[in-house]
């Protein structure tokens, strides 16, 4: 009985090593084709992303003066190009595992045609030598009893069988083999085709670092004028602030007065009703799920204080992001609420402020604003066109975001695909 259960554990395990085995070898195909098809996803991506940043660089240049932005916009094009290059790179990695494999394959499948191939050869050579049908009948008839006989008759019929299901194995093993060899030259010549656009690319973001290096030596000589309009910016971004915070101010003092007529603590932050509450948990949960205030476009100066792109020894400080996109783009609220403000700023256009509960989102340098104050507005709905600067050539939006009186970094809140 012992004896019995070593055997059937044995079984047991065998069969689990075998399962675990298949389980092994499909989810690595599995995960081999996620990571082919993220790769040509991310690849078509950072192609598309190319040919727009392309597109505001070919804006940029109908004006002679180079720019900041231009600078910034061709920086980040250099960026985008190397994060391709390093895609292609993964997509040949990739090629060189499978084409690996392949040859390993196809030499193993060698091996085993080999073997059927000198097995099959044997019993060909045996079968042709006891060929005579004498010959078979006098193996059965020379049997010691009946038993003997019918076994010897089973073994003639399943040799018979064994012949023709080696015939079989050979054939399907040839076929394996060819439709391995064809694989392996279509994922050689994939590798082929990927390693000439390597080149492409590289060749391109040579170029285009010899581009910069010559509008850096451009730009350097306009320092003088690039810290006057750094001085402009700071100044007109205290203005910005101080008419967000008097917005803020008036929208507490409303809250204070509501509260007081119903004879209730004086509030510290923005007065929520419940809807107003609601709504402000709803956004919160949204973190990077925000839709982007543009259709398409980047973010070309990030929040907080960081260095000057140009000027050493200066830091620039941002209340909110930068975001260039094309000639004619128009923004949209990046989530459901109510329209508090619309003010115009002398030398830099408009903005709006939509409060979502506790929340602030503003959006400026807008032209054309096609909403008014107490509208309600939906996520993505479009709100206004955003100014061209003629002299720059470029359309940026400044995005801010704010939780009361407190200023929020926008980028950690909008959608990001990484």
């Amino acid at each position: 009985m012992r004896r019995l259960n070593t055997k059937k554990n044995k079984t047991i395990i065998f069969a689990c090593s075998i399962l675990y085995l298949l389980i092994i070898n499909t989810s690595n195909s599995f995960a081999q084709k996620q990571t082919k098809k993220y790769l040509e996803h991310k690849k078509k991506e950072l192609q598309e992303e190319i040919q727009y940043t392309n597109k505001l660089l070919d804006e940029t240049k109908k004006n002679k003066r180079n720019s900041l932005n231009q600078l910034i916009t061709l920086n980040r094009k250099i960026t985008t190009r190397q994060e391709l290059i390093s895609t292609i790179n993964g997509e040949i990695g990739l090629l060189n595992s499978q084409i690996n494999k392949n040859t390993k394959a196809i030499n193993a499948l060698h091996k085993d045609l080999e073997k059927l191939k000198e097995e099959y050869a044997k019993m060909i050579y045996y079968a042709y030598k006891n060929q005579n049908s004498y010959n078979k009948l006098m193996f059965i008839f020379a049997s010691s009893d009946f038993e003997q006989a019918f076994m010897r008759l089973k073994y003639l019929q399943q040799y018979s069988e064994y012949r023709h299901k080696q015939a079989a194995m050979i054939v399907k093993t040839k076929k394996d083999i060819d439709g391995k060899i064809k694989s392996l030259r279509a994922k050689k010549n994939e590798k082929r085709s990927l390693l000439t656009n390597e080149e492409q690319e590289k060749e391109k973001l040579f170029s285009e670092k010899t581009e910069k290096e010559q509008m850096v030596v451009q730009l350097q000589t306009q320092e003088s004028e690039l810290k006057k309009e750094l001085q402009k910016k700071k100044k007109d971004a205290e203005k910005f602030e101080q008419a967000i915070m008097h917005i803020i101010q008036q929208e507490l003092e409303k809250a204070q007065k509501e509260a007081e007529e119903q004879k209730k603590q004086k509030p510290h932050k923005l007065g929520l009703t419940p809807e107003g509450q609601e709504l402000s948990n709803s956004f919160a949960n949204n973190k990077n799920k925000l839709p982007w205030p543009v259709e398409k476009g980047f973010i070309s100066e990030h929040f907080g204080v960081h260095q000057h792109p140009l000027i050493p020894n200066i830091d620039v400080n941002n209340n909110g992001v930068d975001i260039t996109t094309s000639n004619g783009s128009l923004t949209r609220a990046v989530f459901e609420g109510e329209v508090k403000a619309i003010v115009n700023m002398p030398g830099a256009g408009r903005f709006v402020l939509i409060r979502h509960g506790e929340y602030l989102t503003i959006y400026s340098n807008l032209k054309e604003v096609y909403v008014k104050v107490g509208d309600k507005v939906k996520t993505k709905q479009k709100i206004a066109s955003i100014l061209f600067d003629e002299k720059d050539s470029n359309t940026v939006l400044h995005f801010e975001l704010w939780k009361g009186q407190t200023k929020l970094d926008p980028e950690s809140w909008l959608y990001s695909s990484n």
